[in-house]
């Protein structure tokens, strides 16, 4: 490994300690009680807003409601989701699982905040375009001399938005399951990985030089199908081994406060410690509540009203975490590959998908991170965009999209411990920006929220 996958990775586990975990974690403690639990009183209208029974195609924006969730759906509901929680469950255990869904839950309030705020304190981009998202929060919100932080996430959500670890991930499961003699044999040639890289070059580039409009309607066609699929295939594994369901959801618990299979780095003063940064860090990765990726795609959405839209986010880790993420760990556990030690992501979902459906497991799993790779980095492309236009203009997104499919190809033969740490490394100095700003804005969305019920708008069609 060299010096600088070396530096990369220690930087992430740094800044991966207890200020961020306080940060994300108690900022959406803050979040749900300050809001009265809100996000969860009020599910009901958020589906119906979600159905599209309040769109109104002469309001502000650019996509609709379901399209704003699908964008930034087709963003979370990705290789955090399959790699991720494996990477979780290698480990930590069945216990890292449990950090995941406090994290998730309180993560359903930070996303409710965020994305209000994003609609609340759109802006405006160079070309008098109305724009949205944490770099926009902080400048309309929070005044022009907070400019300094909106650079630093923007900056930041440049490495962060990278699709890097999907392009890692993706090309390691095509090669394990076309090429599993060399896989077998302990890796995957060159040729292979450049090959795939440069296939997942030329399709991420003819979707992502479309725009926003051309992103949402590709990811509101793909992330229903995705998540069904994924669902019914992982379901067929849970019928297979029902018998050891109880058993491992048992475990999620106990295991929690315990960390009894937990090998990694301590923290916090301890393996329990480790655990709960663990798991924080793989749901921020899968959810990517506080970071401030899916108030981008939320700023986007055609609405005059914010809390709609926030009501709307807040289904996100929902979706993503307490179901997806849910579904990939009891498939890891159940068919017992996570005691293997593999702690290669992928490679420990394709076993155990072989182990439950021998043969076609394996082509149904591929199929499935195709869809969720793909649609990531569809996603992640309009969120570097705007970042870069931010920065530096509009006319900096079309050179910051060619720089993005460049570095596909160089993920496809990276080490996978090096991309995932310069990703989630990059998640965490966003959050500092995203979050500082919403927990200064917070009394904005609670007048706003009182205001909108007060009002009967959530009965208004």
């Amino acid at each position: 490994m060299s010096d600088l996958e070396q530096a990369i990775i220690g930087f992430a586990d740094w800044i991966w300690g207890m200020p961020l975990l306080v940060l994300l974690l108690g900022g959406g403690f803050f979040f749900l009680l300050y809001s009265g639990f809100v996000p969860f009183r009020h599910i009901g209208h958020a589906i119906e807003v979600l159905r599209g029974k309040y769109d109104d195609p002469n309001d502000p924006g650019q996509i609709s409601h379901f399209q704003a969730l699908s964008t930034a759906l087709a963003a979370t509901v990705g290789m955090g989701n399959i790699s991720g929680v494996a990477i979780a469950i290698a480990l930590g255990g069945p216990g890292a699982i449990f950090w995941m869904w406090v994290t998730a839950v309180v993560g359903m309030a930070t996303k409710f905040f965020t994305a209000t705020l994003a609609v609340m304190f759109r802006g405006r981009d160079r070309n008098g375009e109305l724009q949205g998202g944490p770099m926009y929060v902080i400048t309309e919100g929070l005044g022009k001399k907070w400019w300094p932080l909106a650079v630093f996430f923007s900056l930041a959500g440049l490495f962060g938005s990278l699709p890097i670890f999907q392009a890692n991930q993706l090309t390691a499961i095509l090669n394990d399951v076309l090429f599993p003699a060399q896989a077998a044999a302990g890796g995957h040639p060159f040729i292979n990985r450049f090959i795939t890289g440069l296939v997942l070059t030329v399709l991420v580039g003819i979707v992502i030089f479309g725009g926003i409009r051309r992103i949402a309607a590709v990811t509101s066609r793909l992330v229903p199908l995705m998540v069904v699929l994924y669902f019914v295939s992982v379901l067929a594994i849970l019928l297979i081994h029902y018998d050891r369901v109880p058993e491992y959801l048992g475990m999620i618990f106990t295991n929690a406060f315990t960390a009894a299979n937990y090998h990694g780095h301590p923290a916090l003063g301890g393996a329990l410690g480790g655990l709960i940064v663990l798991g924080a860090r793989r749901a921020a990765f899968s959810n990517e509540a506080g970071i401030g990726t899916a108030p981008m795609a939320h700023g986007a959405a055609k609405t005059n009203e914010p809390v709609r839209e926030g009501l709307v986010a807040m289904l996100g880790p929902a979706i993503d975490t307490l179901v997806v993420c849910t579904l990939t760990a009891l498939a890891i556990l159940v068919t017992d590959v996570w005691k293997t030690g593999d702690e290669n992501g992928i490679s420990l979902t394709v076993r155990a998908f072989n182990e439950a459906i021998p043969v076609a497991g394996k082509y149904i799993l591929m199929l499935t991170v195709v869809i969720f790779a793909l649609s990531t980095m569809f996603s992640y492309a309009y969120y570097g965009g705007k970042c870069s236009a931010f920065l530096a203009g509009p006319s900096a997104h079309k050179a910051y999209t060619v720089f993005y499919v460049i570095t596909i190809l160089i993920a496809a033969i990276a080490s996978l411990t090096a991309v995932e740490s310069l990703i989630s490394g990059s998640f965490a100095l966003m959050s500092i920006p995203t979050m500082v700003s919403a927990l200064l804005l917070a009394p904005h969305v609670k007048r706003a929220v009182k205001t909108y019920f007060a009002e009967g708008k959530d009965k208004k069609r």
